[in-house]
């Protein structure tokens, strides 16, 4: 194998390096949190697991899990083969005989890359959708709504991350050094504009929202925001049913438009004073300001990824590591994605240290304004329903959870 120069060989080989340690680590963490299912359920969730539910639940992590090793080894067999024997330089090859201009060959060639992951990814997804989900009682999607789903998606990507991808080709074009600048700023507007108007544009697009119905559960919703001076916006109701038994709620947007998203199905599982303390929760993220912290840590490690590509994007390193003779801007963000990868893993634990704090003061709040015990009951019921690990490995929580475990949540609101 040959390369231009010695060091585009040495970040080929610390990339590869760094990819083959991952695979291993993540290997390890899921069959410690396999084992973990080996553990006698604690006193205070062993209610939930009683008759045959336990060996349910366990036989629904096993089967995820099976599915879940056979797609990540091919991913990463597929990705190694793809580095060693440069098959992003072949695809840039096929991107240059189709078109002369150069956004338009980072679009194919970002076309072809994602269209082969999604087709190489299509039989899990249908398997996991139509044989797991289905076997243990959760799917309710149809095959037209999983069609209509992968077009739909598709679409979105065309269009939406295309023309980001159009826009910020241009931009480093036009901008030489003050490219990284112009293009955090891109980025961060459009996070905010998805962060303010999901509800009303994009999640639309896949699900139906209706207002929530006067009756006892709006009247109990509306009383305790005004008791917590929360200005709520809106509380919609979300066809979650279309495709899962499993339920959900959460909280969207910023700034004047704020709405409360519930899953009909969550509407249906739980009683009003469960579906309210749900709320509470939602309502502590928005008075302890997590969702405005949230943003702002994305948008400044958003400016410094912007600020390191900038700086880096420009030398033919980026194009050599992946064994193309010339370097372009796409092949130099999809080097500097693969450099930059230890680094987002090393920050994702943080974030994820920082959403389990969160969700720890959420829990507060709904325990203080509302009472712990409904809340404690809305938990179960969701871990339950969804066959939830009742004792994952501390590890795996650690590298993985966003939130703290059914039994931490407990704990903490009873003061355990």
């Amino acid at each position: 194998m040959y390369y231009f120069h010695p060091m585009a060989q040495t970040l080929l080989y610390l990339i590869i390096a760094f990819i083959i340690a991952e695979f291993l680590f993540s290997k390890v963490l899921s069959y410690l949190n396999i084992r973990s299912w080996d553990k006698p359920v604690p006193d205070e969730i062993k209610d939930l697991y009683q008759d045959d539910k336990f060996e349910k639940a366990r036989a629904y992590a096993l089967d995820n899990n099976r599915v879940e090793t056979i797609s990540s080894t091919l991913s990463f067999i597929i990705t190694l083969s793809f580095l060693y024997f440069k098959g992003f330089a072949w695809v840039d090859n096929i991107a240059h005989q189709v078109s002369g201009q150069y956004i338009v060959q980072g679009l194919v060639f970002f076309g072809i890359v994602a269209g082969a992951t999604s087709v190489i990814g299509l039989p899990f997804d249908i398997y996991s959708t139509f044989v797991i989900e289905e076997k243990y009682g959760f799917n309710k999607t149809t095959p037209a709504t999983f069609i209509a789903d992968k077009v739909k998606g598709i679409l979105l990507g065309v269009i939406i991350g295309g023309g980001i991808y159009a826009l910020l080709a241009y931009l480093f074009q036009l901008l030489g050094d003050y490219f990284w600048l112009a293009g955090w700023l891109v980025v961060s507007g459009f996070s905010l504009f998805i962060a303010t108007f999901y509800t009303a544009v994009l999640l639309p697009v896949f699900n139906k929202l209706t207002p929530l119905e006067n009756g006892e559960l709006r009247a109990n919703i509306e009383k305790y925001s005004a008791q917590v001076s929360f200005p709520l916006t809106n509380i919609m109701v979300m066809d979650g049913s279309k495709r899962s038994s499993k339920a959900n709620a959460f909280f969207s947007g910023i700034g004047s438009r704020k709405s409360i998203v519930l899953f009909d199905t969550l509407i249906n599982d739980m009683n009003t004073d469960e579906i309210t303390a749900v709320l509470a929760h939602e309502v502590g993220h928005y008075k302890k300001k997590h969702v405005l912290q949230s943003m702002a840590l994305s948008i400044m490690q958003m400016g410094i990824l912007f600020f390191l590509f900038g700086w880096l994007a420009r030398n033919p390193l980026m194009g050599e590591v992946l064994g193309a003779k010339e370097n372009t801007f796409y092949l130099s963000l999809t080097t500097f994605s693969l450099l930059y990868s230890p680094v987002s893993t090393l920050i994702s634990l943080f974030m994820n240290l920082f959403s389990r704090k969160n969700e720890y003061e959420a829990d507060n709040y709904a325990k203080t304004t509302y009472g712990p015990e409904p809340l404690i009951s809305a938990l179960k019921k969701l871990y339950v329903n969804t066959l939830g690990n009742p004792q994952p490995d501390p590890l795996y929580v650690f590298v993985n959870y966003s939130h703290p475990t059914l039994l931490q949540r407990i704990r903490a609101m009873r003061g355990k």
